[in-house]
C-alpha cells in the first residue's frame, strides 16, 4: 500500500508543522488542475452560487463586510472532476499529517473563496471558541499571473510579532495550525480566488 508520507512535499509539510506550526509550498498541484479549479470557481460565481461569507457560527453567524468581504461556496465530493482531484490530494495530506503528528484528523471541509477587488478579511483565528475541531488550515491559491502590487496577501502573525506574507499565486499551498496562528487577508486590486479548508478532529461539540 502506498504511504502518503513518502511524497516529498507531504513530508516537508508535516516537518514544517512539527517545527514551526506552518508550511508554504509552491506548485503543490499541476498548473492544469489549478486552472480548472479557477474556472470552476468563476463559473459558480457567475451563476450566483457563491454567497457573502459570514462571521461567527450557527445562529450567531452574520455577514459583516467591515470584517470580511469574500464570497464562498462549500464543495462536496462528486460535484466536479477537478474538485474531486483536489479533495483526493487533501485526503493524502490528512493521512500524512496523522501518520507524522498523530493529530487524529478525521475529515476535511473546504470552500471556494472569491474576494472581489478591494475585499479583505481582518485579523482572526480559524478555530471557534466553542468548537475545537478545526485543527489544521489549508489554503490553495488559484490566481495566475499574480503580482506583488496586486495585494491580497495572506499575512500570518508568527511568534515574536513576526509578520509573514504569502502571495496568493496559483498552485501555492499554505498550511498552518488553526488555533495557533492569527492571520488576515489584505485588500487586493483584482479578483482573488482560493480554496480554503480545514482538517478537523473529533471535538467537544456534539453537533
Amino acid at each position: 500500500m502506498h504511504n502518503p508520507c513518502e511524497h516529498p512535499m507531504l513530508s516537508a509539510i508535516v516537518d514544517d508543522l512539527a517545527t514551526r506550526g506552518w508550511s508554504q509550498q509552491t506548485l503543490f498541484l499541476p498548473d492544469g488542475l489549478s486552472r480548472e479549479l479557477a474556472l470552476e470557481c468563476r463559473r459558480r460565481y457567475a451563476e450566483g452560487e457563491l454567497n457573502p461569507a459570514g462571521v461567527g457560527r450557527g445562529a450567531a453567524q452574520e455577514v459583516r463586510e467591515a470584517i470580511r468581504g469574500d464570497q464562498i461556496q462549500w464543495i462536496d465530493p462528486g460535484e466536479s472532476e477537478a474538485c474531486d482531484h483536489y479533495l483526493g490530494a487533501m485526503d493524502s495530506l490528512r493521512q500524512a499529517i496523522n501518520q507524522g503528528l498523530f493529530l487524529g484528523l478525521e475529515d476535511f471541509e473546504c470552500h471556494f473563496a472569491l474576494y472581489p477587488p478591494g475585499a479583505f478579511y481582518r485579523r482572526h483565528l480559524d478555530r471557534f471558541r466553542d468548537d475545537d475541531r478545526r485543527t489544521v488550515s489549508a489554503v490553495f491559491y488559484l490566481n495566475e499571473g499574480w503580482q506583488p502590487d496586486d495585494g491580497g496577501q495572506l499575512r500570518m502573525f508568527l511568534d515574536g510579532d513576526v509578520e509573514h506574507d504569502v502571495q496568493p499565486i496559483a498552485g501555492s499551498l499554505v498550511v498552518f495550525l488553526s488555533g495557533a496562528i492569527p492571520h488576515e487577508v489584505l485588500p487586493a486590486g483584482r479578483e482573488r480566488l482560493s480554496l480554503t479548508g480545514w482538517f478537523r478532529r473529533r471535538g467537544n461539540d456534539p453537533f
